[in-house]
């Protein structure tokens, strides 16, 4: 059921017209996928890394300042993410396989104007499952902002470092592998759907996946 939930919590908000507007990554890791992959601009990347921050910890304190003790206390302890039983390397591991086949989909389904009306729809189903196949194993965050914003008010900083390294190696890893088999100039963009008549920052069209052209001038740049 969290699966499902989150999910499809992905797939709203995605398209949703904020969504749409910014491209709703929502994750630090992601956004640096994109810088890596030479799709985003660094200053860009800089303030939606801490938008992203600062917006899932003000959810956090939001959510205990309504619900109180039934959130704060344990056995939820804030929604923090934790390792599994079988211990933080484990857990470091798994993470880090799952943000990676998270972002390599993502970097599939964005560079193709077949498929990146799907995009949403694909993000939201691999979140589904990897919550509710590898969850024992390290919670399956797959977001270091979703991580930090449990552990900041709660003060559980435990293992932290596995939830702050291993997204983003692993989507890193995704964003090398698209160049090293692409190129810099591959097609695409850093915005998870491209809706018409919305002008895209980040390759500045209405509507369509980036240019050869403009993703070589922005790795020029």
């Amino acid at each position: 059921m969290l699966g499902l939930a989150l999910g499809a919590t992905a797939i709203v908000l995605i398209h949703t017209p904020w969504g749409k507007r910014s491209g709703a990554h929502m994750n630090p890791a992601v956004t640096l996928a994109f810088l890596r992959a030479r799709k985003i601009h660094p200053w860009d990347a800089l303030f939606y890394v801490i938008a992203q921050t600062l917006g899932g910890i003000l959810g956090v304190i939001i959510v205990a300042l309504t619900v109180g003790d039934l959130f704060t206390s344990p056995p939820v302890s804030y929604a923090v993410t934790l390792p599994g039983p079988r211990g933080a390397i484990i857990a470091f591991v798994a993470e880090a396989l799952i943000s990676f086949a998270l972002m390599a989909t993502v970097l599939i389904f964005t560079a193709s104007t077949r498929l990146m009306r799907y995009t949403g729809l694909a993000i939201g189903c691999l979140v589904a499952l990897f919550i509710a196949v590898e969850f024992p194993l390290s919670g399956a965050s797959m977001n270091p902002a979703r991580t930090l914003a449990s552990a900041a008010p709660g003060h559980i900083w435990q293992s932290l470092w596995v939830y702050l390294c291993a997204p983003t190696l692993g989507m890193l890893a995704a964003a090398e592998l698209h160049l090293y088999l692409r190129g810099a100039a591959a097609p695409g963009c850093a915005k998870l759907l491209h809706p018409k008549g919305v002008r895209c920052i980040h390759c500045g069209q209405h509507g369509k996946p980036k240019s050869v052209g403009f993703s070589v001038a922005l790795a020029k740049r």
